[in-house]
């Protein structure tokens, strides 16, 4: 039996893409999957060693990537008009933090890029997004200025008396024209050979399509079991999450969200963010 290894973090959408796979809910066609989880940062670090085969990563991360590993159109997390949230103790402006210490979940993760194109000089803090409030205690402490939050943390950031001070979501789509903000994919290590590339594609499309029309079991599954502990978070802030972050974006990239990715890299490039012109490349 083939073993295919996956990695993804622990947040929400990926779990609820990847559960139906995992937990026997789609046929797996004669292959075994196996999976690790870690943060993005981490993920987008480990898959330098282009040892998995299946590798949640940030947009941002792929070009460097790319030589191993082609981009999956399935299991996509976009932002259309909302994003990663720029927050701070209290009101203030975007352009006020031009220069100043902004707490951000890691250097390689889309949010980072997109907030040096929207803003391109301040001094990146890295500071994990695991334990979930230790991005609202660096603020706090005056340790960072702000912070840039990813995953479920920016739905929770008023409870924890944060500011907003810029959705990342709305100021690409006023950049772009209206363009949605591609943040993390999946990317499928081209090593497996087109033949199997193109079935593990297919099958992590079926996970995300069961999860998509089991909705309700599938949530249960994640609030009973899988839903981190120190997010304390509801079956109506889940629901609003995966509303957000896993979609019918998720199941298929559609062209508006492929046009999104060539813009934001012709965007770093010409920033001198990305070394040189970047063509992606989808697995089928």
């Amino acid at each position: 039996m083939t073993r295919i290894r996956l990695a993804f973090s622990p947040d929400s959408d990926d779990i609820f893409m990847f559960w139906p796979l995992l937990a026997g809910k789609v046929d797996p066609e004669g292959l075994s999957f196996e999976a690790e989880r870690a943060d993005t940062e981490a993920l987008n670090a480990r898959a330098a060693a282009a040892d998995i085969d299946v590798v949640a990563v940030s947009i941002a991360r792929w070009p460097s990537l790319a030589r191993d590993y082609l981009l999956l159109p399935h299991g996509m997390s976009v932002g259309r008009g909302y994003g990663p949230v720029v927050v701070a103790g209290g009101p203030r402006e975007l352009a006020s933090l031009e220069g100043e210490r902004i707490g951000v979940p890691g250097l390689r993760t889309t949010a980072c890029l997109v907030l040096r194109l929207l803003m391109p000089r301040f001094e990146p803090v890295v500071v994990p997004i695991s334990p979930y409030s230790r991005a609202f205690e660096a603020v706090r402490a005056g340790e960072v200025d702000a912070a840039l939050l990813i995953h479920e943390g920016r739905l929770t950031y008023e409870r924890e008396g944060m500011a907003l001070v810029c959705d990342l979501g709305v100021a690409w789509a006023a950049a772009t024209g209206g363009l949605p903000l591609p943040l993390g994919g999946n990317a499928i290590r081209r090593g497996l050979g087109p033949e199997l590339v193109a079935k593990v594609s297919r099958l992590c499309k079926s996970s995300i399509q069961w999860a998509l029309e089991h909705r309700d079991e599938t949530m249960a599954e994640l609030l009973g079991r899988e839903s981190r502990a120190d997010l304390a978070l509801d079956r109506a802030m889940l629901d609003r999450y995966l509303a957000m972050y896993a979609n019918a974006d998720t199941l298929d990239a559609p062209a508006d969200v492929r046009r999104a990715i060539d813009e934001m890299y012709a965007r770093a490039h010409a920033a001198g963010l990305l070394d040189g012109p970047v063509r992606v490349e989808f697995a089928p």
